[in-house]
């Protein structure tokens, strides 16, 4: 991690206004029209999987997993994923979305969706959703919708739209 002494830590209740901060740096005001917010409105995100990433104590990533349902099976969606710009290409992106599926799966997750671009997502196992699938609410590119399966088999039969689980 060049030579950065990088941790990542399971997301506090402290670092909500830290991370609003970082969200808002990274993504701007249109991020409140995206389709994935707007399943994040209705829900509110698994604080026991979500992590942060820190350089000493500053915080310079965050990744959050909101629980969803595509139409009756449970699923996590990933997102927001956001790194200071500065610690952008140190793989510290990469490395908050590992340790989430790691917690995940270990909880008994089986899905992760997220709207996002194959290359960089699929280094952590995310592969497209076969078009029509799986809907979301609002204008997404179909192509930018992605899976990874916690579990073999976990996608079979599973269609629908993505709501924000309650």
């Amino acid at each position: 991690m060049n030579d950065l002494s990088l941790t990542i830590l399971p997301e506090a209740p402290d670092d909500a206004e830290a991370i609003e901060h970082l969200v808002e740096r990274t993504f701007g005001p249109g991020r409140y029209a995206k389709s994935a917010y707007r399943i994040r409105e209705e829900v509110a995100h698994s604080l026991e999987l979500s992590f942060t990433a820190r350089v000493g104590t500053l915080l310079v990533g965050s990744v959050r997993l909101s629980p969803v349902t595509i139409g009756d099976a449970p699923a996590l969606l990933l997102g927001p994923l956001t790194v200071e710009p500065p610690f952008r290409d140190r793989g510290i992106g990469l490395k908050l979305i590992e340790r989430a599926l790691s917690e995940a799966r270990t909880r008994g997750h089986r899905l992760v969706f997220l709207v996002g671009d194959e290359p960089y997502y699929g280094k952590a196992g995310f592969k497209p959703v076969p078009k029509g699938q799986v809907k979301m609410p609002g204008p997404v590119d179909p192509k930018r919708l992605l899976v990874a399966e916690l579990a073999p088999g976990a996608f079979e039969g599973v269609s629908g739209s993505i709501r924000g689980a309650v």
